[in-house]
């Protein structure tokens, strides 16, 4: 067993190390059109419309890129993938890069040779339970069965929590979130776990969503973000620096409303060589100055992205938390634009 994952291993990582060579950037540029791997489906991070039209958080990342790259936001095509296909498709090349609530890990980075370009939810993993259950801690599902996706980290810390705390569960092992949820909401399940998160999002489909309840336990550190091939830097520094200018947008005040009127000019230097006023930093991209203009433009700010998809006015009804800006007391940080 140990020797058939380690050589999985190996050829995710060879996948990925082939993949990075032909340079993705020249890539999606001569293709026209960004293929951005998803999630299979997760309301308020990425799930297709009745249209069939993607949107979500992660989404907004992909389509921010797009805009920077390609100078148009819809030149996207989405992948979905499960927890099992996702690092395979990105090492094969068949994705260009990967936005689908993936935490950055030391094996995934160092062992699977996935450059993780940052964070962009700070999360955990939680359990969400029926109410008519009774529990009020997680300590308590002594013999519980549990809906968990393979192939994730939650497989992980789920074994992790349950020895440390001398409980048993019984595993009842799922691909997708739409499986997962089937599953639950069946009764094959007592427990689902998963990013606390996506446990928000999936409530929030529910008939009556008040009749579950996510229990007070965080059991791991779930640092989610989107992620390219190792070795292909030049566009891991495009992803990076796209998702750096809807960060540093809103900690600046520019958001999709007001942006063409900073783009005229302001007294802050950083916001005119993040709007391309000012300074050469597209340039050094590889890219046009008005590439981190268009990524705010298409779905604002990282504040208005949030608020949009997943934040306290929405179903899921997500606070900040952890992922406000830095100022106001969270762990959201860029580097300067200089």
């Amino acid at each position: 067993m140990k020797k058939s994952v380690f050589l999985g291993a190996l050829t995710v990582a060879g996948l990925a190390a082939g993949a990075a060579a032909a340079g993705t950037m020249d890539d999606v540029k001569a293709r026209g059109t960004l293929n951005c791997g998803v999630t299979t489906g997760l309301v308020g991070f990425a799930a297709p419309d009745s249209n069939g039209e993607w949107n979500g958080f992660d989404v907004a990342v992909c389509r921010a890129v797009a805009a920077a790259v390609l100078g148009d936001a819809s030149a996207v095509e989405f992948v979905p993938t499960t927890g099992k296909t996702r690092f395979t498709a990105l090492a094969s090349g068949e994705i260009d890069m990967l936005a689908r609530n993936t935490t950055w890990t030391f094996s995934r980075d160092v062992d699977l040779k996935f450059e993780f370009v940052g964070v962009n939810y700070y999360d955990g993993q939680g359990f969400m339970i029926p109410k008519e259950l009774g529990v009020s801690s997680a300590k308590e599902l002594d013999g519980a069965t549990v809906c968990i996706q393979t192939g994730t980290t939650t497989e992980l810390n789920l074994a992790d929590f349950f020895r440390s705390n001398n409980i048993s569960y019984e595993p009842v092992p799922i691909e997708t979130n739409a499986e997962a949820q089937q599953q639950y909401l069946a009764g094959a399940c007592d427990v689902y776990t998963t990013d606390a998160s996506g446990l928000a999002a999936t409530r929030a489909t529910f008939e009556n969503p008040g009749d579950h309840v996510l229990l007070p336990e965080i059991i791991s550190k779930e640092p989610l973000g989107p992620l390219v091939r190792h070795g292909d830097n030049e566009w891991g520094d495009v992803v990076r620096w796209t998702l750096n200018a809807l960060i540093s947008a809103e900690e600046l005040g520019v958001t999709s409303t007001n942006i063409d009127e900073m783009a005229a000019g302001t007294d802050n230097p950083e916001i005119n060589r993040l709007l391309g006023t000012e300074g050469t930093l597209g340039e050094m991209l590889g890219l046009d100055a008005e590439w981190a203009m268009r990524a705010i433009k298409t779905n604002g700010n990282y504040g208005e992205i949030f608020a949009k998809n997943i934040g306290e006015d929405t179903p899921i009804g997500l606070a900040r938390g952890l992922n406000a800006q830095w100022t106001d007391g969270g762990l959201l940080y860029s580097p300067p634009f200089r």
